[in-house]
């Protein structure tokens, strides 16, 4: 099976920046599509970002613009590089992976996911 491991979060001020890495191993990644999800206290886990097997990407509206997802597949690692983050970004900041068989888009709903790492908590604060 796949294994995922986010880290990189942390405490960071308004408009501040933080990039996570989210390492993978156990399967070539190159059949993967990977998504960036988050959840703050009370809610539901919401969809951030994603990367399909192909590099093509998708955002939530709300991190367009100030969220940039990548992959290195030779490095089994995706990367998920947060701007001008806000106080309304706080939260578990997940990592997940979906095994695909043909080319296709990714997308930034949780039930299409198979692989989840543990988190990594990212808060905005001043």
């Amino acid at each position: 099976q796949l294994q995922l491991v986010e880290s990189g979060g942390g405490l960071v001020q308004p408009g501040g920046s933080l990039r996570l890495d989210c390492g993978a191993s156990g399967s070539i990644l190159d059949y993967y599509n990977f998504g960036w999800f988050r959840q703050a206290p009370g809610k539901e886990r919401e969809g951030v970002s994603c990367i399909s097997s192909t590099g093509g990407t998708n955002y939530a509206d709300s991190v367009k613009g100030r969220f940039t997802i990548s992959r290195d597949n030779a490095k089994n690692t995706v990367y998920l590089e947060l701007n001008g983050l806000r106080p309304e970004d706080t939260g578990i900041y997940y990592c997940a992976a979906a095994r695909v068989f043909l080319q296709a888009m990714c997308t930034i709903t949780p039930g299409r996911y198979d692989y989840w790492g543990q988190g990594t908590q990212v808060t905005v604060s001043s």
